[in-house]
């Protein structure tokens, strides 16, 4: 063995998650991520389906507004309809009815915002359930093996999520255990079909964010997520942390920032090279009438859109849908949902084009709502 290999390089690779860069401009790139159940091109947003379903959208609806990788959550599922029934059900693709990839969390974030029912030590997590109250015990083992199971194309390690604002001492702890429990992930990992992404802390400390990702790199995992940002942060420090952390990425896999955000938020980390997103904004704020188009955000109750026949992304135009609100129709949220899907979906690919033609900086200074410097919504 070379001097300086890692003792451990031989037991490593399992599962190879195949990522082509196809092109770049700057820190940027584009490029094809190769699942078992299709490609996906990057930069990607992924819809959020907590319970296996994005709310009010069907599988259907998801391909035809362009969706190639949809998000569900591992806690959620486990707790209602339980691993063992959707492992019966075929898992997670026949489940749900969607047939392209899936990503499945870990549960890590629930540590964050369910903590007053959750109880972390070095071993893993127990929570009381956010349903009845019954008792749930994650490991970095047993999250492994649910995703596993169930058949997720990736699955994240299990990783704890501190608040913010905390202090060093208690972010240098969660650094500790989640790259412990990464390691532990990569022992229990059968590397059959499912690919595992490791999870960056660090908090707003950057040496903390570094370390983690010397550590985690060395674990030679299918790709490499940012997560504990978007907690509650300033958006200064979180933009500050994606650009400390995300060049430091492993170049040649897929990187992922965790629940990230605005379009502005997006063209930001994209720009740092970051390849993958999610988020529930679309979904949660069409359901609340707040749209997004490539001017910025447009609050569709407003009255100045009664009389309005411009057309949507969603086949309606802003005066019906602004009536379907104002009359309370449930079709409302679902249609609004459609319509900030399909416009991030659409925002993605012309990130994409204009890395491809090496006219990203260019583009964004000609998109009002993907600038770097807009200010919060309106």
């Amino acid at each position: 063995m070379a001097a300086g290999a890692d003792p451990r390089a031989s037991t490593l690779r399992k599962v190879i998650l195949p990522f082509t860069i196809d092109a770049r401009d700057g820190r940027a790139r584009t490029g094809r991520l190769e699942t078992p159940h299709g490609t996906v091109r990057t930069p990607a947003f992924m819809p959020v389906g907590t319970l296996g379903a994005v709310k009010g959208v069907s599988p259907s609806a998801l391909r035809e507004v362009g969706t190639s990788i949809q998000l569900c959550n591992l806690y959620h599922l486990a707790v209602r309809p339980g691993i063992d029934v959707v492992e019966a059900l075929g898992g997670l693709h026949a489940f749900t009815g969607w047939s392209g990839p899936i990503l499945t969390d870990s549960g890590g974030f629930q540590v964050f915002s369910l903590a007053r029912l959750a109880a972390v030590d070095d071993d893993g997590v127990s929570f009381r359930n956010h349903v009845d109250g019954d008792p749930m015990r994650l490991t970095p083992e047993s999250v492994v093996s649910f995703q596993e199971r169930i058949g997720a194309d990736i699955g994240m390690v299990l990783d704890e999520c501190p608040p913010w604002p905390a202090e060093r001492g208690r972010v240098a702890v969660a650094v500790r255990r989640t790259t412990a429990w990464a390691e532990r992930s990569r022992e229990a990992w059968s590397g059959e079909a499912t690919a595992l992404f490791g999870i960056v802390q660090g908090g707003i400390f950057d040496d903390l964010r570094l370390a983690a990702v010397r550590d985690l790199s060395a674990l030679d995992l299918a790709g490499y997520a940012i997560g504990g940002v978007s907690v509650g942060e300033p958006e200064s420090e979180r933009r500050r942390v994606v650009e400390v952390t995300a060049p430091a990425l492993p170049e040649a896999k897929p990187r992922y920032l965790m629940g990230v955000g605005t379009p502005a938020d997006i063209a930001h980390a994209v720009v740092q090279g970051v390849d993958l997103f999610d988020c529930v904004l679309p979904s949660r704020n069409g359901r609340h009438g707040v749209l997004w188009e490539r001017d910025g955000e447009l609050r569709i109750k407003n009255a100045r859109y009664r009389d309005d026949p411009t057309p949507l992304l969603c086949g309606v135009s802003r005066a019906f849908l602004h009536h379907l609100f104002r009359c309370g129709e449930v079709t409302a949220g679902v249609l609004a949902t459609l319509h900030n899907l399909s416009f991030y979906l659409d925002f993605m690919r012309d990130l994409g084009e204009a890395i491809a033609s090496g006219s990203l900086v260019d583009w964004l200074a000609a998109c009002p709502v993907a600038r770097l410097d807009r200010g919060p919504p309106g």
